[in-house]
């Protein structure tokens, strides 16, 4: 709220929430992370219909699968072999789609995207 409160004016910006395969599907286990993923993605939904007619460009995106870093690679021995197979999400192109969602022009914004590896099993 306090960035579009920023945005607003200037009649521009972009606000993105990550999310979790979770928001999409509850899991065996993980309601707690569930209907905190699944409350996210209302908001973000809730905030595209607010200010999306007033140039702020809101999206939601689910990143799901490992990613390569240091809670990765001190949880795992394999990450070199993952990344050679392209099982577990590169940071830089997590960051590549962040960069192409902010460039997108407003003929053809993007509201939600979904970012996991080619291998993941859906």
């Amino acid at each position: 709220r306090e960035s579009a409160r920023l945005m607003l004016p200037r009649g521009k910006g972009n606000i993105f929430f990550t999310g979790a395969t979770a928001s999409l599907r509850g899991g065996s286990g993980f309601a707690a992370f569930a209907s905190a993923k699944f409350g996210l993605r209302a908001v973000a939904q809730s905030m595209a219909r607010e200010l999306s007619p007033k140039g702020i460009h809101v999206a939601h995106v689910v990143v799901d699968g490992a990613i390569d870093g240091v809670f990765t690679r001190s949880n795992r021995t394999d990450v070199e072999d993952l990344l050679a197979r392209n099982v577990i999400l590169k940071p830089e192109e997590i960051a590549a789609n962040y960069v192409w969602l902010h460039n997108q022009q407003r003929s053809a914004w993007t509201h939600e995207l979904d970012l996991r590896p080619w291998s993941e099993t859906w």
